[in-house]
């Protein structure tokens, strides 16, 4: 978890909690890593917008096949195509509303837009700074927490 406090790090950790609650399966935190102007996405991501009190992107990204062990452990089906994206939208929504929620009871109000899920290789522009967190899923592999922030 980050520890300097400040509405990007709340989000971040409420975002982090929220995955820990959500996937609920052994997980190491990886230390967060700064970066600014641009990132590439390799494979399958989702974003969400947060505005409100703390304002930036959420993405959650990783590859596709982590994603399809990700739905094997959580409902005993590992998807493929059409249905492994529409579970890594529905992933997003449930990771951003409860992280909405972990907010709130900081005292901070937010809102969340409905998840885009991204496919392929891209790359992202358009932000100032951006924090990305390894998340190290036991048995499943490595997905990527990224939030992209203005100010």
């Amino acid at each position: 978890m980050v520890q300097k406090y400040d509405g990007a790090t709340d989000l971040l950790n409420s975002a982090i909690e929220s995955i820990r609650h959500v996937f609920s399966c052994p997980m190491q935190v990886e230390a967060p890593n700064l970066f600014d102007q641009s990132f590439i996405q390799s494979d399958v991501g989702v974003l969400v917008g947060i505005v409100g009190d703390v304002e930036g992107r959420l993405i959650i990204e990783g590859e596709g096949r982590i994603f399809s062990r990700l739905s094997q452990n959580m409902f005993g089906m590992a998807l493929e195509g059409d249905m492994l994206h529409s579970f890594v939208g529905e992933m997003a929504n449930m990771i951003a509303g409860n992280t909405s929620t972990i907010l709130s009871g900081k005292g901070r109000k937010i809102d969340i837009t409905p998840p885009t899920v991204m496919v392929g290789q891209l790359q992202l522009f358009g932000f100032q700074r951006g924090i990305r967190v390894k998340i190290n899923l036991d048995e499943i592999g490595p997905v990527n927490t990224i939030l992209l922030l203005q100010n």
